[in-house]
């Protein structure tokens, strides 16, 4: 099942994704949540009524809808570095023992057809093609072998990136946290809908040139090393977002280094999932003081 949280008039909904349409949830599951983290946290109850409404004729074409980021508020939104063999070797850096974290800001995330900003602080905006992760239930302490229970499902991102501010010091997490640089969508594709999250194309287009390619297969620790690694130290929640990691091609590693403008289309793309695309647009440097 494809899930989408979109708006038509400015009102917030969830909905089912039918072929080129939407099937509207609180239209024909009385009662349902009209949250996604609500929806996902009581998915035990909601999930086989939404199932046996999927097949309904649909209430609206995806086009006539505006597509937000499937959780919209995510409680944590975790990401993972250097996890592509590719994408070490052109940073430097050799493939990691342990895995590497850092967070981005739940502010950062955006919807998967809004714009990125060009921040007014720097000029060093690079793209970061990634599968992400939608944990479906809360859980601490999770064995390899049982991290599949959590998943909820899968969807589309971008971990964007301001070079200067994450590589100016050890840590990352300011330089990763920009405002609208964590687009995901376009909708979650539930854990049963994927096969295997470990054999997907991803790739990453910027106005139309294609600068990243690889497969889910070649991630240094996969889906399920990762949720054993995070949930040892954290308690993951329904709805809590996890950026599984890049390949090779990111701007920074050209010589010279091909930063995003302003005007660029990114289109991230991934087999199954589906895809995002965002144009760059110049960040507010105006105060902005409530």
């Amino acid at each position: 099942m494809k899930l989408v949280t979109y708006s038509v008039d400015g009102a917030s909904r969830l909905g089912m994704v039918s072929g080129d349409g939407i099937v509207d949830v609180s239209s024909h599951v009385r009662g349902a949540p009209t949250d996604m983290i609500e929806l996902i946290s009581h998915w035990t109850e909601w999930g086989p009524k939404l199932q046996a409404a999927a097949s309904r004729p649909a209430d609206l074409a995806l086009a006539a809808a505006k597509l937000q980021a499937p959780v919209r508020a995510p409680r944590k939104v975790f990401a993972i570095g250097l996890n592509y063999a590719d994408h070490c070797r052109e940073s430097g850096l050799e493939i990691p023992k342990d895995q590497v974290w850092f967070s981005k800001a739940v502010t950062s995330v955006n919807g998967p057809f809004d714009p990125i900003e060009l921040p007014a602080a720097s000029s060093h905006l690079d793209h970061e093609c990634e599968m992400v992760t939608v944990i479906g239930k809360r859980c601490r302490n999770v064995p390899r072998e049982r991290a599949k229970e959590v998943v909820f499902g899968y969807c589309v991102g971008n971990d964007v990136s301001v070079r200067d501010w994450q590589l100016r010091t050890t840590q990352w997490v300011i330089g990763k946290s920009f405002d609208t640089h964590a687009p995901i969508g376009p909708w979650i594709t539930t854990a049963d809908g994927v096969a295997d999250p470990h054999t997907l194309g991803i790739r990453c287009l910027v106005n139309g040139e294609e600068r990243q390619k690889s497969n889910t297969k070649h991630l240094v620790f996969d889906v399920y090393a990762q949720i054993e690694y995070l949930s040892k130290a954290v308690t993951l929640e329904p709805g809590d977002l996890i950026f599984t990691g890049t390949c090779g091609g990111v701007g920074v590693a050209y010589k010279p280094p091909r930063w995003l403008k302003e005007g660029d289309a990114v289109r991230v793309e991934i087999d199954a999932l589906g895809a995002i695309e965002n144009r760059v647009e110049k960040g507010p440097s105006a105060v902005h003081i409530e």
